[in-house]
């Protein structure tokens, strides 16, 4: 039954889309610009940095409150901690699949990055300071986004599996799996010296 909650649970946050509602109140599809993704980094290049903070901190805390709701609907129940951690893996593989492919968007969303931050966080602080700092260096290091989130994804496999153990570590490799291949067009415009830089996205102002 709690594979359920956790799948559902996590799939209906994951259809909160930040993107749609900056969307909404700028009267834009922001789809239809840019490198045609829902997310924060396009909402940025079409809007602004400004406009691009507001989308990543709806995306980032909605897997943040769908595990804890999680935990709190776990509490007063005698489930081992190992099993609790796969309840807790599932709904942050479910936000990003929700995110990803939200029903709200005719299943078609963004890439998941904003909101396995706000997993990370919920999960387990070392996993969360060594994910984002990855995420944070590898990104500056070569000026995309996309390296970060890979090297991030990484990190994330990783420390998973010395902290958490295999069953954890598969839904993580599922993770990653959707992750590479939703950046698949990313891979092939940095491959092309066609991706748009970090430093290029910060330089335009909100409009």
């Amino acid at each position: 039954m709690y594979y359920v909650i956790a799948s559902l649970l996590g799939y209906i946050f994951g259809c909160i889309h930040g993107s749609q509602i900056v969307g909404k109140l700028k009267g834009i599809n922001i789809k239809d610009g840019g490198v045609k993704n829902a997310g924060a980094s396009n909402t940025t290049i079409l809007l602004g940095w400004k406009y691009g903070i507001v989308v990543a901190l709806i995306d980032i805390f909605k897997a943040t409150a769908a595990i804890f709701l999680l935990l709190i609907l776990l509490q007063g129940n005698a489930i081992p901690t190992q099993e609790q951690h796969i309840y807790i893996y599932l709904t942050a593989l479910f936000v990003i699949i929700g995110h990803n492919y939200p029903i709200t968007m005719q299943f078609s969303g963004g890439k998941g990055t904003a909101s396995l931050v706000g997993a990370l966080i919920v999960i387990d602080w070392r996993i969360a300071l060594i994910g984002i700092g990855v995420l944070i260096l590898f990104t500056i290091a070569t000026d995309y986004l996309a390296v970060g989130v890979l090297s991030m994804y990484i990190s994330f496999l990783i420390t998973t599996y010395y902290i958490f153990g295999l069953a954890p570590f598969f839904i993580v490799v599922g993770l990653s799996v959707l992750s590479i291949y939703k950046h698949i067009e990313n891979y092939k415009r940095i491959i092309g010296k066609e991706e748009t830089k970090l430093s290029s996205m910060f330089g335009k102002k909100a409009s």
